[in-house]
């Protein structure tokens, strides 16, 4: 079952990235332009700071920047999957609160790394619902469009962890 929101296409992103408050920063692997032209989102040295959901050949960060790569699927989330989404956020709040500058990316910088900016929001102190509207404002109404990601943020990905897990098979 996907967790995709089904009520017509998703535009693709207006930026490659978009800060969502200092130092933390949200985005994707593409983008389109002003033109509507699909470009490539390529990361450089731009931060300290990469965290990949999703990731493509070619597309950055070079050697030296701190890159953590961590494929997780647009959908519903196993128990680990949302251990690594906490674990994450938690290195990205430390290198916020550091005053290092933090990209997390997925494909379109709308799901997987609203997730991520959304925990880390909460873990720099805002609530679930304030994270999610920050997100929104700041990157894209189509942000964390995907219910279940919502869902997970709401009731706290702590909770929605052990949840998850009571749910898997022995």
């Amino acid at each position: 079952m996907s967790a995709r929101r089904t009520d017509g296409p998703v535009p693709e992103p207006q930026s490659p990235w978009d800060e969502i408050t200092t130092g933390l920063w949200m985005g994707g692997h593409v983008w389109a332009d002003a033109d509507g032209r699909h470009l490539d989102a390529v990361v450089d040295r731009e931060f300290d700071l990469v965290i990949s959901l999703f990731t493509r050949q070619g597309h950055g960060p070079p050697e030296g920047v701190e890159h953590h790569v961590v494929p997780i699927p647009d959908d519903w989330l196993t128990s680990e999957q949302i251990d690594e989404v906490l674990r994450l956020a938690l290195i990205t709040a430390d290198a916020v609160r550091a005053g290092r500058t933090a990209l997390v990316r997925c494909y379109s910088g709308y799901n997987r790394s609203g997730l991520v900016v959304a925990q880390t929001l909460i873990e720099l102190g805002h609530d679930g619902a304030g994270a999610i509207d920050l997100i929104r404002r700041r990157r894209s109404p189509w942000a964390l469009h995907n219910v279940a990601f919502e869902q997970y943020l709401t009731t706290g990905l702590d909770i929605a962890s052990l949840l998850t897990g009571l749910e898997s098979p022995s």
